[in-house]
């Protein structure tokens, strides 16, 4: 059985269909409201998936207020030039290895959260997104979607002029600030989609500017789960932001302006719709 998690006000929710319902109460209170928690125990999402139509639903989706699935993560790892194409626009070299910086937990929003902009240089990078269930330390590459609890729709903003401000650019600060991680609008279990093959679509104000497909990536799930669990023990919650697709708005000079519609999907996942508001300006020395 599959399952699809929320956040919803803040409380952990199954979503079925166009209803959601209340983790804690269609668990009788063995669950907790903490979407954190829940992270934990996968097969217990399975098994109160498969018996939502005995229970009353919580209400309609197209009403609730989404929050970010993973709220807390304890990291959050992040994948440039994960695409061929991408390296190509950008004419940069594709990496040996996984070039993996990190976005700070604090720039995560939900799916309809506004992206709060410093300079007239912000840029869109439609991603999937990982989140680790059962953590682990040296895990092999054939064991790896066995320490995946579920696939979200991300956002990874970028402040350019911030990115670029030093060399070598600050990767991590210029795509961390608050607001600058929209992810949702729910995470499903990797079961429920085609996870080898799932197609990416960003649009600005209903024009497409990324549309890819992740059998296109680099550096796979498996091999990311892999490689960073190597240098760090990978813990429940922690999100793998797995690379864009070419189309990014830097190559087009198409970078985002106050009051763009930033619409993401993920294929069987969902989509996010973040509107873009220009709140002052950021001072690069």
């Amino acid at each position: 059985m599959t399952y699809t998690l929320a956040n919803i006000d803040g409380r952990a929710a199954l979503v079925a269909g166009d209803q959601w319902y209340d983790l804690e109460t269609v668990s009788g209170g063995e669950s907790g409201p903490d979407p954190m928690m829940v992270l934990v125990a996968p097969d217990r999402l399975r098994a109160l998936s498969s018996v939502l139509d005995q229970h009353e639903s919580s209400g309609s989706v197209d009403a609730a207020r989404f929050g970010p699935p993973v709220p807390r993560p304890r990291n959050v790892f992040a994948v440039g030039l994960n695409y061929q194409a991408h390296a190509d626009e950008g004419s940069m070299e594709v990496p040996d290895n996984p070039l993996v910086f990190t976005k700070f937990p604090s720039c995560l929003v939900g799916p309809t959260a506004d992206v709060e902009m410093r300079s007239d240089a912000v840029d869109y990078e439609g991603e999937l997104v990982v989140v680790i269930g059962p953590g682990g330390k040296d895990i092999d590459p054939a064991d790896a979607w066995d320490h995946v609890v579920g696939l979200m729709v991300g956002q990874d903003i970028s402040d350019r002029p911030v990115q670029f401000a030093a060399k070598p650019p600050h990767f991590d600060l210029g795509k961390s600030f608050d607001t600058f991680g929209p992810v949702g609008p729910v995470m499903v279990s990797p079961d429920a989609v085609d996870r080898d093959r799932l197609r990416i679509i960003t649009e600005v104000n209903g024009e497409v500017r990324q549309d890819c497909t992740t059998d296109q990536m680099i550096f796979d799930i498996p091999t990311l789960v892999s490689y960073l669990s190597r240098v760090t023990t990978l813990t429940t919650g922690d999100l793998i932001f797995t690379g864009t697709p070419e189309g990014i708005g830097a190559t087009q000079g198409k970078f985002l302006a106050d009051g763009d519609v930033i619409t993401t999907r993920v294929e069987g996942i969902g989509t996010m719709n973040n509107r873009c508001v220009r709140i002052g300006d950021h001072r690069v020395c």
